[in-house]
């Protein structure tokens, strides 16, 4: 683990395996940790960098969170790190940050890979809108524990799936329940379909065909309105797609890096 002093806090970082460099940005309330299952068969090929986004895991941050703040906070990591453009890889919120990535500092970007995101969000439908009600009314009246269990059950419903909703909950509760606020209000308030057509870089959209998250109308239209962009749909995966098929997720990643 590293960490660096920028924009008035430590952001915590780590850097495995050697090649071209890719990124991972996890999802809402996560951290670095959650990209154990790429960081081996990625570092193989390429130097993999994972890190806290502000206000989650170990990058402690005080104060009101932006998506593109979150972006700049990348950027400035690949410049300390003097690496070229990088391969980015964002999940659900990470998702949200590499796209901003890439329309702010399209330099530091050589790909995207968007993996269950959305340029602007909007609930999964009825069902989607009472989770997301559900959701905040726990995170407004009981533990973050409680929230970080309800979150997990819909990310691992599965019997077998137990392992992953238990690191999960774990994960999950060790965020503040103001930093889980703000990053929450950080997703309600970033739009970034003004900038989808502007990508120039090669985009590859995943989207998991079981995610009750975020609808799969939001990444299909990342697909449809960004040059180029290729779409990918995850046959029994949810919002988790990269933990809850691992093997099918890396492989598809891996190819289409190869294939640039």
């Amino acid at each position: 683990m590293a960490l660096l002093a920028i924009n008035g806090f430590q952001l915590r970082y780590e850097v495995a395996g050697a090649g071209s460099p890719v990124v991972f940005l996890h999802g809402l309330g996560s951290s670095a940790d959650d990209w154990q299952l790429q960081v081996p068969a990625f570092a193989r090929r390429h130097q993999v960098i994972t890190l806290d986004l502000r206000g989650h895991g170990q990058s402690r941050f005080e104060g009101p969170l932006r998506i593109e703040a979150m972006a700049d906070d990348v950027a400035q990591l690949l410049t300390h790190l003097s690496l070229p453009a990088a391969h980015v890889v964002g999940l659900s919120l990470g998702g949200c940050a590499a796209l901003a990535l890439g329309t702010g500092h399209p330099e530091r970007v050589r790909s995207l890979t968007l993996v269950n995101t959305f340029a602007r969000y909007r609930p999964a439908g009825i069902s989607g809108l009472v989770r997301g009600a559900q959701r905040a009314w726990l995170l407004w009246t009981r533990p973050v524990a409680d929230v970080a269990a309800f979150v997990a059950r819909g990310l691992f419903p599965k019997p077998e799936q137990r392992p992953f909703y238990e690191a999960a909950v774990a994960s999950l509760s060790r965020n503040s329940r103001a930093a889980y606020w703000a990053a929450m209000r950080a997703i309600l308030e970033f739009d970034g379909r003004a900038g989808l057509t502007s990508l120039r870089c090669p985009v590859l959209v995943v989207m998991g065909d079981r995610d009750r998250t975020v609808p799969r109308a939001a990444g299909e239209e990342l697909a449809r309105r960004i040059p180029g962009a290729r779409a990918l749909v995850l046959a029994d995966s949810g919002h988790a797609s990269p933990i809850d098929q691992a093997d099918a997720f890396n492989a598809a990643v891996l190819a289409f890096l190869e294939g640039l």
